[in-house]
């Protein structure tokens, strides 16, 4: 079958992606509002005119360096207005950007530059230890002091007219910008092709999902080597809103910078929630101008205790590297939905034959584009991936969710994360869910190990609350009237730190798979309740 059938037909209205560039949008924007606040970073104020200025200037310098439409260029900056201002020059000249997580050490870093062979780097001095010979991989190396040198705010010519003399190559909508490294669980980043269109699409789906209007701010703590990052950044210029800038994220500071900037709206993706949720809790919790919590990866639980705690309405959506910042989106506030799709895509949940699940059972989430240039627009240099990742016209995410009978979907965990248990199929989702109740419970992850029975054994990963312990068969124990049985794992192994992806998802591949000296259910001497497994049960899925 080479698509699925069952095509969910309800979707959310968003206005159309116009031919204007970023490059060309910041222009308009900086001639007709020069004064309106862009960003603030401590106590600088950048406008758009600071912004244009300054975009100008090093899209000047970078022209001087003979760099031309359609050459690649790294970015290993720290999170700065500065790197701001490059994102910007880059897409003004048609460069196209290549994103260096700047924690990147080693072989992974190598892999980065060797793949996506960047012309040139543009990066801060105290990443040079790190880089190291990969510097040499480049043509030119631009560093941060020497390019931003005589910046300022309100630059020498600011009183004047003066715009880039640089005879700039023209954009267009459609040309790639980015090749952003996708953030899988397994194997090797790849590069997503992202282009001018797909860039601003990905920001007008933020817009639609927030309901941000002129003046409204946005707390901007991601990274900008992270894609998310850098539609927050693109939203503001296309909405009008403003980012509040902070250097990294910290829980225990998160409410007092939006508190200080009158923050209106906050993103949360992997972890966020439950590090502000885990904060000791202060009378002031309530005491801020957040009205919008938006994000992904927020489920049903963490949603209202969150919602109830800080006083915001939360906003879910999904979406992926490989197509726009969301593809769904819950307007509703139906509690642990993502929603369904905008009306760029189209959405099927389908089995591994590819053939449409019905409503209630978990299916691959899979999307084509329903607007030219939206779909998914492939991998650089990498065939055999792009290959594998579509069937016909449909790109397949390799995440699971379910459809209720109203069209809303709910997100069930990635189809990697699905382990075959005595013939039964356990979404680690489920599980993990579960157990990040547990008060003493910080992170978890469930993984599949070998078993004598030819399918998986089920091994958690747990990292415990500072302060907390607690044994695992307290654990099992606890989870035994919260999950059925063929759920409850048989391994139980406790870790210090879990290894994450920039978008704060646990690496599983690099999780332990052996059960050496891992606590054993089975070697316990405890008995599951009978009445949830049975000698019958036991044959039937043997």
């Amino acid at each position: 079958m080479s698509q699925p059938t069952a095509v969910l037909h309800t979707h959310v209205d968003i206005a159309s992606v116009p031919d204007e560039t970023i490059a060309a949008t910041l222009a308009r924007r900086a001639e007709t509002t020069p004064d309106a606040v862009y960003c603030r970073f401590n106590d600088d104020v950048m406008t758009l005119g600071d912004l244009a200025r300054r975009v100008d200037r090093l899209a000047d310098i970078l022209s001087a360096q003979g760099l031309r439409h359609g050459d690649r260029v790294a970015l290993m900056l720290p999170s700065h207005p500065d790197h701001l201002v490059a994102i910007f020059a880059l897409t003004k000249l048609g460069l196209v950007r290549v994103p260096v997580n700047v924690h990147l050490i080693g072989a992974s870093l190598s892999h980065l530059f060797d793949y996506l062979a960047p012309k040139a780097l543009l990066a801060d001095r105290q990443y040079a230890e790190a880089l190291g010979h990969d510097i040499d991989k480049v043509d030119q190396i631009l560093w941060r002091d020497q390019v931003f040198a005589n910046r300022t705010n309100k630059d020498t010519d600011a009183g004047t007219d003066k715009r880039s003399d640089a005879k700039h190559s023209v954009v267009v909508a459609d040309d790639i910008l980015a090749l952003t490294p996708s953030s899988g669980t397994t194997g090797a980043p790849k590069g997503v092709l992202k282009s001018d269109r797909t860039l601003r699409a990905g920001a007008m789906a933020i817009l639609r999902l927030t309901g941000a209007q002129p003046g409204d701010t946005f707390l901007l703590w991601e990274a900008l080597h992270h894609g998310a990052g850098v539609a927050v950044a693109i939203s503001a210029l296309l909405g009008g809103t403003q980012l509040a800038m902070v250097e990294r994220f910290s829980a225990s500071r998160f409410w007092d910078d939006a508190r200080r900037y009158g923050v209106t709206h906050i993103h949360y993706l992997g972890s966020v929630l439950p590090m502000l949720l885990n904060q000791p809790p202060r009378s002031d919790d309530r005491q801020h101008s957040v009205r919008i919590a938006w994000g992904g990866g927020c489920p049903a639980e963490r949603w209202t205790s969150f919602a109830q705690r800080f006083g915001v309405e939360m906003r879910e959506g999904y979406g992926l590297s490989e197509l726009t910042t969301f593809v769904t989106v819950n307007l509703d506030g139906l509690v642990g939905s993502i929603g369904k799709p905008l009306t760029y895509f189209d959405v099927a949940l389908a089995d591994e034959s590819g053939h449409p699940v019905a409503p209630g059972e978990i299916g691959e989430i899979t999307v084509r584009g329903r607007v030219p240039g939206l779909g998914f627009l492939g991998y650089f240099r990498n065939v055999d991936a792009e290959s594998s990742a579509r069937r016909g016209e449909w790109f397949l995410t390799g995440d699971l969710a379910r459809q209720d009978a109203h069209g809303y979907l709910y997100f069930a965990g990635r189809r990697k994360d699905m382990v075959r248990r005595r013939g039964i199929n356990i979404a680690a989702w489920e599980v993990e869910r579960v157990f990040a109740e547990h008060p003493a419970i910080e992170e978890t992850a469930l993984v599949g190990v070998p078993s004598a029975l030819g399918e998986d054994e089920l091994k958690l990963f747990v990292r415990l609350r500072a302060g907390h312990a607690v044994a695992p068969l307290d654990l099992i124990q606890w989870c035994e009237s919260r999950m059925p049985y063929f759920q409850i794992p048989r391994y139980v192994s406790f870790i210090d730190e879990f290894p994450k992806t920039p978008t704060q998802r646990i690496r599983k591949n690099d999780l332990e798979r052996s059960v050496d000296g891992v606590w054993d259910l089975e070697s316990s001497g405890y008995t599951l309740a009978k009445t949830r497994i049975s000698a019958r049960d036991r044959g039937r899925h043997a």
